[in-house]
């Protein structure tokens, strides 16, 4: 996934000094990875991943230093021929001049870290694989409850918020309301954030929007969270066939290609949702350790009707 950052805000979101905006003001990223440049400033330049972050450390620093004016000056060159995002100087050191000339020469952003460099890889490895993830904004609600991150799911008026207002008022944390802007961090992991704007606010009809990090406390609420099972919420139709039992609960939905556990909740009045939720957390805690109570009913009847054939 292709992303422009501001310079500005790459280098706030990194805490880092812009020693040379370049001249777009923009850095355009699709890799996560980043590239120590050692090698190209020996010289090699087969293989060099040029599209990705460059950060210069100090192995690569003292190495510039004990090289001549001369040498500096046409590596550094041919370095910046390449189409390269921009350059992050580790452990606040000065950039040799050099650097700097073929770096202006180029418009290319040129950056000042006070990190030394594992601590700035690490940092800017998180926070890539966090911007440049696959996305995908969906309705509805994401809640905290026992640890297991539940998005629920319905149609618009089906009591969604009303029954996070619920489980808040129960000590478990929301996430976002009406919007869950959905990111792939790896091949099975899906994480639910809320929208800046929208972030800790909830919207209950005939109220309005409350504030629930002000009314209920900061524990009341978290940034993000995992979605680890989606509840959808349905109204009650008779003639539908609802699971009972819980022997066929395998039911999945996949968000970006990731298959997330699917529950279907019938929705009636007088039903307490948050209680059913609750226990619907709790049951799946109950079946990632293995323990599946439709099961030993199911062993438990086979065995009685063994003993009466007996």
């Amino acid at each position: 996934m292709d992303k422009n950052f501001t310079v500005e805000g790459f280098a706030k979101a990194l805490d880092l000094t812009i020693l040379y905006p370049g001249e777009k003001g923009v850095i355009r990223l699709s890799e996560t990875e980043i590239c120590r440049p050692g090698l190209q400033f020996a010289g090699f330049f087969n293989y060099f991943e040029y599209d990705r972050v460059q950060i210069v450390g100090l192995v690569e620093y003292m190495y510039l230093e004990e090289q001549g004016i001369g040498y500096r000056r046409d590596v550094l060159k041919k370095y910046f021929s390449y189409d390269i995002p921009c350059v992050i100087v580790t452990r606040e050191l000065d950039p040799h001049l050099e650097l700097m000339e073929a770096a202006k020469e180029r418009g290319i952003p040129v950056f000042s870290a006070k990190a030394e460099t594992t601590e700035m890889k690490q940092r800017l490895m998180y926070f890539l694989c966090d911007e440049l993830a696959p996305s995908v904004e969906r309705h509805g609600v994401l809640m905290d409850i026992y640890g297991v991150g539940i998005m629920l799911m319905g149609e618009s008026g089906i009591g969604k918020s009303e029954t996070a207002l619920e489980l808040v008022k129960r000590k478990h944390r929301l996430i976002a309301d009406d919007v869950v802007r959905i990111k792939k961090l790896n091949p099975s992991r899906l994480v639910g954030v809320s929208p800046a704007a929208t972030r800790y606010l909830l919207e209950i009809r005939g109220i309005g929007i409350i504030d629930i990090s002000k009314m209920y406390g900061i524990s009341s609420v978290l940034d993000e969270k995992t979605i680890n099972l989606v509840i959808e919420l349905e109204m009650w139709q008779r003639s539908k066939s609802y699971e009972r039992i819980g022997l066929h609960d395998d039911n999945k939905i996949s968000i970006l290609d990731v298959d997330i556990p699917h529950m279907l909740v019938p929705v009636r009045p007088g039903r307490n949702l948050a209680i059913v939720i609750e226990a619907a957390a709790r049951y799946f805690i109950l079946r990632s350790r293995g323990i599946n109570p439709a099961k030993q009913l199911e062993e438990r009847l086979l065995n009685a009707n063994r003993e009466e054939l007996i």
